[in-house]
């Protein structure tokens, strides 16, 4: 039987890296198209296109002729984006697969566990309402004439190269530095984590399952627990204890909007995830980097090479001063 013809739009990010080298792995016959100036590099055998995706003449010269079963766009974001794609595969893959985002179910939410049938609704994060308003375009276009979607909807995935807190590897200076580090709320939130690797493990199954179409999956692990949790684990990687001050996330918003808007749209509500819906059709996905393991290796990735321990002068100026302002007694 022939190896499924998969491609992909952008393949060097967090997610997506992990799912490049997956389908490899499990012999896809994967095409990655991106601008060429991805930090992480293509997994051998992956045949690499270069073209600017915003630019729909240099994706069709750059993919000629060829069509394929299943099609992933991991850098659409707006309503513009999604519809180019429609008018550039329609006719031309048995799938199209959009990432869109676990932030766009209803916030914060009426009700956990999370599943598919939980309204899409997030008045708070701008980058939320745009993955909404694709899945809207490309939800019209499955009704309308038939376009082969499949959304998948992941929460916080991450690598070595991602500290899962604002600000970055802010946090962790500041707690090797034995500053107090912010967290939101009174830290006891539930947050859902999911290491890149076990996301291509439920993902790379979807591609091409003629079960997908006009269906919408949450991709997450099972891997929960409170954002002081979060911060303890990194602290402990990094060989030192959290100094933890609590500030209550409106407080941050009226310092910082954007920062504001990423715990108000998303992180200061809990995310549990009810994934049933995935598992029917991948019964052997299993989350298996609980985030200990993975705070290992964000820590030591970082300091295998000081270049990559940025600070973010003003998020930490920001947590000087809401330390100050909250801190207790």
């Amino acid at each position: 039987m022939a190896a499924l013809r998969v491609l992909f739009i952008g393949g060097t990010g967090i997610i997506s890296s992990a799912c490049a080298a997956l389908a490899v792995e499990r012999g896809l016959d994967l095409t990655v198209l991106t601008r060429g100036t991805g930090r992480r590099p293509l997994p051998a055998g992956a045949r690499p296109l270069v073209a600017d995706v915003h630019d729909p003449a240099a994706v069709r010269a750059a993919i000629g002729d060829r069509d394929f079963d299943a099609v992933v766009d991991w850098v659409a974001f707006t309503p513009q984006h999604v519809r180019r794609d429609v008018e550039l595969f329609t006719g031309r893959t048995g799938q199209y697969v959009f990432i869109s985002s676990a932030s766009a179910y209803q916030t914060p939410p009426a009700r956990l566990p999370i599943t598919e049938s939980t309204p899409l609704r997030n008045p708070w994060w701008q980058y939320s309402r745009d993955k909404i308003a694709c899945e809207d375009v490309l939800q019209e276009a499955y009704r309308d004439h038939g376009f082969p979607v499949t959304v998948v909807r992941p929460s916080h995935t991450y690598d070595r190269t991602s500290v899962p807190m604002d600000g970055g590897w802010t946090a962790v200076a500041r707690m090797r530095a034995g500053k107090e580090v912010v967290v939101h709320g009174d830290g006891s939130s539930l947050w859902t984590l999911t290491h890149h690797t076990d996301f291509a493990r439920g993902f790379v199954p979807l591609l091409g399952h003629p079960r997908t179409l006009g269906e919408a999956f949450t991709l997450t692990s099972q891997d929960v627990l409170t954002w002081d949790q979060i911060t303890r684990a990194l602290a402990a990687a990094a060989g030192v204890e959290a100094r933890i001050v609590h500030v209550p996330s409106d407080q941050i918003a009226a310092l910082d909007a954007r920062w504001g808007a990423s715990l108000l749209g998303d992180k200061t509500w809990s995310s549990v995830f009810d994934t049933a819906k995935l598992r029917a059709l991948v019964p052997d996905f299993v989350a298996t980097v609980p985030f200990e393991v993975g705070a290992r290796e964000i820590v030591d990735w970082h300091d295998a090479d000081p270049a990559r321990q940025v600070v973010d002068a003003e998020h930490d100026r920001l947590q000087d001063l809401l330390v100050e302002r909250f801190r207790a007694g």
